[in-house]
């Protein structure tokens, strides 16, 4: 089966200041893996990409190192309201952390996030990091300005029936929501242990993740917010949030659509047309994927391309396989082999 290549709008690559866990070689190459030809990078790295300074080295990085396509997110700061404008062409969009984080990007004071909303260009993306009732208040906050706004990683029943609400008043609102919320609830914690069950938004109840399967309307994307840190670190005592996710998600959902929880044409609307459409990102040409939808296999970390080395999905047996990867024309993957060579891929906001 030939699908269109994959994107995925929400990952963090680690690059730079914790390239132990992943940078942009491997975090592209477990991207193609997973059948992701675009990938839209967060700022919450060590140093953030706050500024032009460190805006530009992340780019540098990713024009040596990425194997696929990309773009990279500006971190919104209490300091860099007037200056991040003069940027935003060269960005994926702004990111706003409004809930606790990985790094020192969170905003408290919401007249910081009001003076971002009024200078940030209204023709580029604001995604936000927020849970319950700062989801609440950030969605106040793109009706006052009667701007969009996109809501990361949304896992609960309330929020997303706030959601809901919101789309019905005609609010220029949409969301993504993660493989893990649908696969994994609360009850898998002790099966994963207290270290490698982190992750934030934490894993919810049964009943939000009914929810959001019986909402699944109001879901504008399937972003895996692909966060890996390394088994060391997860079984540690001060256990960081954070799952890989690029090399599994394609066969969660394609096992989904097996079980008829999902059609072919939600899977692609939420992982191509409307991640395509929100983010403002240009068409790839002469790119595609090929996948073997009855091919049944079992997640194993160690056949992973991503540096981390583990995934909560360990063990699972799904179906859909990616049998090969076509980037502008060039063979990118095949059959377990990475193929496309470190800087193959370009900058989508080059």
């Amino acid at each position: 089966m030939q699908l269109p290549g994959l994107i995925d709008p929400h990952v963090h690559l680690r690059e730079p200041g914790a390239t132990h866990k992943e940078d942009w070689d491997s975090g592209t190459a477990a991207a193609l893996a997973g059948g992701f030809t675009a990938v839209l990078a967060m700022p919450n790295t060590r140093p953030p990409v706050t500024d032009g300074g460190t805006l530009g080295q992340a780019l540098d990085a990713a024009r040596r190192k990425a194997r696929c396509d990309y773009a990279q997110y500006l971190g919104a700061g209490a300091d860099n309201v007037e200056l991040l404008p003069q940027l935003a062409e060269q960005a994926a969009g702004l990111k706003m952390y409004l809930d606790q984080t990985y790094g020192p990007l969170r905003l408290d004071d919401m007249s910081i996030w009001m003076a971002h909303f009024k200078h940030w260009p209204r023709n580029m993306p604001i995604v936000a990091h927020a849970e319950r009732r700062s989801l609440a208040a950030v969605i106040l906050m793109a009706a006052l300005f009667d701007r969009p706004v996109h809501l990361a990683h949304v896992s609960l029943r309330e929020e997303i029936l706030l959601i809901r609400k919101a789309k019905e008043k005609g609010w220029k609102v949409t969301c993504e929501v993660t493989p893990h919320h649908l696969f994994l609830t609360q009850e898998d914690v002790p099966a994963l242990g207290p270290g490698r069950s982190e992750v934030r938004p934490r894993l919810a109840t049964a009943a939000d993740q009914a929810a959001l399967w019986e909402n699944l309307e109001v879901i504008d994307c399937f972003a895996t917010d692909h966060a890996p840190h390394t088994l060391a670190e997860k079984d540690g005592e001060d256990p960081p949030p954070g799952y890989p996710g690029l090399e599994t998600a394609l066969a969660l959902f394609f096992t989904a659509v097996q079980e008829g929880r999902l059609t072919l044409e939600d899977l692609l609307a939420r992982m191509v047309t409307n991640p395509r459409r929100i983010f403002h990102l240009p068409e790839q040409p002469e790119t595609w994927i090929e996948v073997e939808p009855q091919a049944s296999w079992e997640i194993n970390a160690a056949q992973t391309y991503t540096r981390c080395g583990w995934t909560p999905f360990e063990g699972r047996k799904v179906h859909g396989r990616v049998r090969r990867v076509v980037l502008r024309g060039r063979e990118a993957y095949r059959d377990g082999l990475v193929l496309a060579p470190p800087g193959f891929g370009r900058n989508l906001r080059g």
